[in-house]
């Protein structure tokens, strides 16, 4: 080979590489972490989760991308160990799929057919649809699609020149004498680790070798230690993005590594004691793209069906490996879900804060809720709780905060920027609800301290006005868990509704005043929680309207609360009435 087959070689290898990082970012961008969400959400039976672990990988072309995804979800606490073992079994099947896309080179055969499937046929077409949608278009999916066309193409492409410029080597004595080298099964294990360690991808490096393959120089002797090794380099992604995570995150890159030692220990040692015995013959024949899809996927099914029913071994060995500690044994609930392995994969990390914004909302109502219940029953370890919630919330919105400018700084698309939008506003009002929550349980423990309270009447209506305020609390926290645009609608009638109660309460307790049956005192009690009560269900209603308006486009906040509670909207009109009978005071 001269310098210009060398330099055509490693121009072929860096279009493959990137055809293949580009193909998988077109993939990953098209699943918008909802693939990853499935996985999350359905992994509680180990089948199901082998067959999950499979689809995904095969979709996403990358097992190192869905092992990496499995650390950080058992890192976060939102899947056990235990869940994380059938997927990383499924992903090592699913990755075979790539070698079987790449064999199509190798095709060869007369006819439109066979001419119409080979690569240099459809990959010339599949570029150009791809970059003319890319260019044409505007809208996230087009373009997702074009640049799934294009990185298949680039990928084809930099096979097609590899496989070209390593042909002539087949003739050349010295490279076929460095191959036979590699025919050792621990020297070829060790040429296939070391390489798929260093580009960290196993489905790259299976493309290298099978493009090695179609020169012909290429033996199965030499092949299949390499294909063993590739297995095992294919665990260096997962253990990097699991060492500096929690030790769980290290137990799940374990148990990859493990049960890739495992997988070839398993193959290799019977396969050449019995090689020794009986000479297979097929070893000295050359082998093909075919051949090395066929080796990797029979290898990698067989070995699942025999270690599958030992995966609880698995689990063992890697406690065995690192133990549970006494700070793990007792670690309170923490904001785990948010961790820095999601940041590569920004739809999927904006997923990880909408669970987080979510825990955060109903965190922010259980406290309103124990709070409001502190002013009819006073209860120490309540009015704790109380404050525990809001200092939990706090740390939501702090890490919530962070964690979204850090996604923000990703390419991302309108939606997923659309969605950043509505998370920074609305986790800014649950934790100004939380912190109303708190003012509610002081004013609670103040009439409890001095054994105060209101009278029967004020009592009364506090109880109608308390079920108003919990109400469009339960409202406004479903808005924000469903999305449901219809039901944001009936917020802010309900805001105006408390709004009324609240002057209507105060005009009352003037009353009582004047005629000495409540007292300045709690006048003052009363008109802090009244407050509150408002502040709480203007909150309700920002995180409604934010909802509403984004959706339809519109950003200035008052103009839309104009709009919508407008004399002229009779449906708004009418609403109100009826909320306004409904909490009738007594």
């Amino acid at each position: 080979m001269d310098i210009f087959g060398l330099l055509t070689m490693i121009g072929g290898l860096a279009l493959f590489l990137y055809g293949m990082e580009v193909l998988g970012d077109g993939l990953k961008k098209a699943s918008g972490g909802k693939l990853e969400i499935i996985l999350e959400k359905l992994t509680s039976n180990k089948l199901l989760a082998v067959l999950l672990g499979a689809g995904v990988t095969a979709v996403i072309q990358s097992s190192s991308a869905t092992t990496v995804m499995v650390v950080g979800f058992v890192s976060s606490g939102i899947m056990s160990l235990s869940r994380a073992v059938g997927v990383i079994l499924g992903a090592n099947v699913g990755t075979t799929i790539t070698a079987w896309i790449l064999s199509l080179a190798e095709m060869s055969g007369t006819g439109i057919i066979f001419e119409l499937l080979k690569p240099t046929s459809f990959s010339p077409v599949f570029a150009m649809a791809g970059v003319a949608i890319h260019m044409a278009s505007k809208k996230e999916k087009h373009k997702n699609a074009a640049t799934i066309m294009i990185g298949f193409a680039v990928l084809m492409f930099g096979m097609e020149m590899m496989s070209g410029a390593v042909k002539p080597l087949a003739n050349v004595p010295e490279f076929r004498n460095l191959l036979l080298k590699f025919s050792n099964p621990i020297l070829g294990m060790l040429v296939g680790l070391v390489f798929t360690a260093v580009i960290q991808s196993s489905s790259a490096s299976i493309g290298v070798l099978q493009a090695l393959c179609m020169s012909g120089a290429v033996s199965y002797a030499t092949a299949i230690p390499i294909i063993m090794g590739q297995n095992i380099g294919t665990c260096v992604t997962a253990m990097i993005s699991g060492a500096g995570s929690s030790r769980n995150a290290k137990r799940t890159a374990l148990i990859h590594l493990y049960y890739n030692f495992m997988k070839v220990a398993f193959f290799m040692i019977p396969f050449y004691i019995l090689n020794g015995c009986f000479n297979f013959s097929f070893m000295t024949d050359s082998a093909s793209a075919v051949g090395v899809a066929v080796i990797h996927t029979a290898f990698n099914v067989i070995m699942l069906l025999i270690i599958f029913p030992f995966t609880s071994v698995l689990e063992k060995m890697v406690y065995m490996t690192l133990p549970l500690t006494e700070a793990e044994k007792e670690d309170s609930r923490k904001i785990q879900i948010l961790d820095p392995i999601f940041l590569d994969r920004p739809a999927l990390a904006l997923e990880m804060c909408k669970n987080a914004a979510v825990d955060m909302a109903k965190h922010a109502r259980d406290g309103m809720l124990l709070a409001m219940g502190l002013l009819t029953e006073y209860d120490e370890k309540k009015a704790q709780k109380v404050r525990e919630l809001e200092d939990l919330v706090d740390r939501y919105e702090d890490e919530l905060g962070s964690y979204l400018v850090k996604i923000n700084g990703h390419h991302m698309s309108s939606k997923d920027s659309q969605e950043i939008s509505i998370l920074l506003h609305c986790i800014g009002d649950f934790e100004r609800i939380s912190d109303h929550s708190v003012n509610i349980m002081a004013s609670a423990r103040e009439m409890y301290e001095k054994d105060a309270s209101f009278s029967k009447k004020a009592q009364e209506e506090l109880v109608i006005f308390t079920q108003a305020v919990t109400d469009i609390l339960d409202t406004a926290i479903k808005v924000f868990c469903d999305e449901d645009l219809n039901l944001a609608k009936k917020v802010e009638p309900m805001e105006e509704n408390i709004d009324y109660l609240s002057e209507e309460m105060k005009k009352r307790h003037i009353k009582r005043l004047r005629k000495g049956k409540c007292t300045i005192e709690m006048g003052f009690v009363l008109s802090d929680i009244t407050t509150n009560y408002e502040r709480v269900s203007d909150h309700c209603s920002n995180i409604a309207i934010c909802l509403l308006q984004i959706n339809e486009d519109s950003f200035d906040t008052h103009e839309y609360q104009d709009v919508i509670s407008s004399k002229d909207n009779t449906t708004y009109v009418e609403e109100v009435k009826r909320l306004r009978e409904y909490y009738r005071l007594p």
